[in-house]
């Protein structure tokens, strides 16, 4: 399919949802499951996650309770994670085909549930059409596409780290460039290719159209190059708004480049809907009071009207949680904090089922990251039909897979045990979605004198939840100023005694202040 001959006459219409995706942005909540696709399903036995075999799935993630999916690039790329693109313009072919792509768009439409792809389109490797044609022709169109070293243009940037090539866990190397994004040829071309994925066949009911962007390594100042300024202005604002006036609907999350940066300035100046909760993550793993307060008071509570916070635990570039805490109680806490603490929770595939995965250190290869990618585990025998074992005896990252027999970390194990990880994630999806204030709820701390509880309320109009958290290993009693005198338990076991309450280790309570 040929994208430029779609959008090239690209209408603005007027915005249209079909009643599943009113439903998907009804009152319920949003709750992100964020999947690497390569890794999570196999529809036609080649070992590759692929979008037939996410379609495929989708039960399994109705039945978890999320209502959104995020797919990481979908684009032909040599990179197993897609990024660097050799053509933004065609699938992956191991994911499939165009038409493999709408029609899972429409099917998670048809479910009521929504889908968020991953574009960067800052960098290109040299498969990519501008590489090839740019590189020592000074005629070429795509000459000022790319950014050059030298006049005669024989030499492409670097990209992010100063790096000019990856090193892929395949053995080969992959070159790549920085795209020149103030060229205005490629604005224009973005707000075409990003404008083809929101309506593809422009007929504005959007059906078969994403509901947003992630926005992977945005950054205002791109790498530190001189020639890459004020893109928030220059570049990002004008793409998203052009989408804007395509879908007002759309929801475009930006990845900010500096992990302790609370996203603000992407807020006011690249009309950016969606940051990502970085402080808040490290503070729900700290499982620090202090910490929990400071970067919720920030990010939660002084998020501007209309903007939203990704809230996480782990992501394509991060540990997973399980292998850094092999406790289960402080993984089920986590959970809860995740899930209703307030802002739109993402949950990180197999994170429900307390999948593993730490970076390795095998030398310099993209294959490092791989165990934090790994197949999904489907299967309590660490094997079977669909399994995604893309990577199979390709290194230090197969050899010592997890992927291990009878451990209690499949979805076949967990979901078949009332006590697993997995029924308690989809225990509290229901709760959060049967209760405006968890659902869409602001959120305000409640202050205790236990510096090992922390307390909060969710808040929607005349609804109000009380959560109530023990951090510790211990048994605590934690007083509060205000006496809940009127209160139904909505989740654990613990009940007030006049202004105190007492958590067993780790325990969540919930309440409905009435």
């Amino acid at each position: 399919m040929n994208i430029k001959i779609i959008v090239a006459s690209l209408l603005l219409i007027s915005s249209f949802e079909s009643p599943a995706q009113k439903k998907a942005s009804g009152n319920k909540g949003e709750i992100i499951y964020h999947v690497f696709q390569r890794s999570f399903y196999d529809g036609n036995g080649d070992k590759q996650g692929d979008l037939n075999g996410l379609k495929e799935k989708l039960p399994y993630l109705q039945d978890l309770g999320v209502t959104s999916i995020l797919l990481l690039p979908l684009y032909a790329a040599d990179c197993y994670h897609n990024y660097f693109a050799n053509d933004f313009e065609t699938i992956d072919a191991e994911f499939g085909t165009m038409q493999d792509y709408i029609s899972l768009v429409k099917e998670i439409h048809k479910q009521g549930m929504k889908v968020y792809i991953d574009m960067e389109t800052q960098y290109v490797a040299e498969k990519h059409l501008w590489w090839k044609d740019a590189v020592a022709n000074l005629n070429s169109p795509y000459s000022d596409y790319i950014l050059f070293e030298d006049s005669q243009h024989l030499i492409p940037s670097t990209m992010v780290f100063d790096l000019r090539q990856l090193n892929s866990y395949d053995g080969s190397f992959i070159k790549v460039t920085t795209v020149n994004l103030l060229n205005r040829n490629v604005l224009d071309y973005n707000k075409k290719l990003f404008s083809f994925f929101v309506d593809p066949n422009k007929d504005g009911k959007f059906d078969d159209g994403v509901d947003g962007f992630r926005l992977d390594h945005a950054m205002d100042h791109l790498d530190g190059k001189p020639e890459l300024m004020d893109l928030f202005t220059r570049f990002w604002k004008p793409l998203l708004t052009h989408l804007k006036q395509l879908n007002p609907k759309l929801k475009n999350v930006a990845e900010q480049s500096d992990w302790r940066d609370y996203g603000f300035s992407y807020f006011e100046k690249a009309n950016v809907d969606r940051m990502f909760g970085f402080g808040l993550q490290r503070a729900i793993l700290s499982f620090d009071k202090q910490q929990l307060i400071q970067n919720a008071d920030t990010i939660l509570a002084k998020c501007p009207a209309g903007k939203d916070q990704i809230i996480f635990l782990e992501n394509h570039d991060m540990d997973r949680f399980a292998s850094l805490e092999p406790n289960s109680k402080k993984q089920k806490l986590a959970a809860a904090l995740l899930l209703l603490i307030g802002g739109i929770p993402s949950i990180y595939y197999g994170q429900e089922i307390g999948m593993k995965g730490k970076i390795g250190s095998w030398g310099n290869t993209d294959g490092n990251d791989i165990p934090r990618r790994a197949a999904f585990d489907w299967y309590a025998s660490g094997t079977g039909k669909g399994m995604a074992i893309w990577y199979e005896h390709t290194g230090g990252w197969w050899d010592n897979n997890l992927l291990i027999p009878n451990d209690g970390i499949s979805a076949e194990e967990q979901t078949s045990n009332d006590s697993s990880l997995f029924n308690y994630y989809k225990k509290l999806i229901r709760l959060k979605q049967s209760n405006p204030a968890l659902a869409n709820g602001s959120y305000e701390n409640v202050i205790n004198d236990n510096s090992h509880v922390f307390s909060f309320l969710r808040i929607n109009k005349n609804n109000k939840v009380l959560v109530a958290v023990n951090l510790s290993g211990e048994v605590q009693t934690a007083g509060f100023k205000d006496l809940y005198k009127n209160y139904a338990v909505l989740f654990g076991k613990s009940q007030f005694h006049h202004k105190t309450i007492q958590l067993n280790s780790y325990e969540v309570a919930v309440f409905e202040i009435k």
